[in-house]
């Protein structure tokens, strides 16, 4: 394997993590949903698994101590060739470090920041584990956006941290822009202004591919979970926002690739 096969750009979202009370019943729930199986991850932070399919990994799922009420969310981690260094940089931009740096085992290094509006994600520096080992295929996450109030300031500081190209999208009725590294979108920012939930506040959102986002989202109400936003047809596809047992808000998408 060649050294630009064992690491990510960094930047580049690379995972995702769920922290719920109920590990038991989220399994149920995600794999009834997407087809997912699962093994035992690194156990250094709790009980914790790794969502598989097809035998590769596509996303954690953790355990929140009894006495942790910390709001329950899909996070979506950045790579990071150092995540130490990643973590300074974050401070000096104007964001928050909440968790770590710290060691997950031999899979890596990790930390948990917020952006300078509050929005958190994760960044990883890979070690054995260097992320999601599969894209593209129905029950896998297809995209990560960052809802927030306004792009200008915020998309200064991914750019500070991370050195993404920002690709704003030129419309007098509508904040986006996409993170663009190497010359290819990797995610992108979109700006509601007093859209925001203000129960959420800003926040980034994975999306999960899926073969029909319609019954898929029928399937979610079916599992106890809630559909928030109805299928409707968006710039990347049909897409529809949905929210696990627990309450962790997700879009289901059918992307147009």
């Amino acid at each position: 394997m060649t050294q630009s096969e064992t690491r990510r750009t960094p930047g580049t979202p690379c995972w995702v993590s769920l922290m719920v009370h109920g590990l038991a019943a989220t399994q149920e729930f995600y794999g009834a949903l997407f087809g997912w199986e699962f093994r035992p991850g690194p156990q250094q932070l709790g009980p914790y698994v790794r969502a598989l399919l097809d035998g590769e990994e596509v996303a954690g799922i953790g355990q929140l101590p009894p006495d942790r009420h910390l709001p329950i969310a899909w996070t979506t981690y950045l790579a990071a060739d150092d995540a130490d260094a990643t973590a300074e940089t974050i401070r000096h931009c104007g964001g928050t470090v909440g968790v770590g740096p710290l060691d997950a085992g031999e899979a890596g290094r990790m930390a948990i920041a917020s952006d300078p509006a509050g929005a958190v994600f994760g960044i990883w520096q890979g070690g054995e584990h260097i992320g999601a080992g599969v894209a593209g295929a129905p029950g896998t996450p297809a995209w990560n956006e960052l809802v927030t109030r306004e792009t200008s300031s915020v998309g200064k500081f991914y750019q500070a941290v991370f050195g993404y190209d920002l690709e704003p999208v030129v419309s007098a009725d509508f904040d986006y822009v996409t993170l663009h590294l190497d010359g290819q979108p990797v995610a992108s920012l979109h700006g509601v202004g007093n859209a925001l939930p203000r129960d959420r506040g800003a926040h980034w959102m994975t999306h999960f591919e899926v073969a029909d986002v319609d019954e898929s989202a029928g399937r979610v109400a079916e599992l106890g979970g809630q559909v928030l936003q109805q299928p409707r047809e968006g710039a990347s596809g049909r897409q529809a926002t949905v929210a696990d047992p627990e309450g962790a808000v997700f879009t289901l998408v059918r992307s147009l690739l």
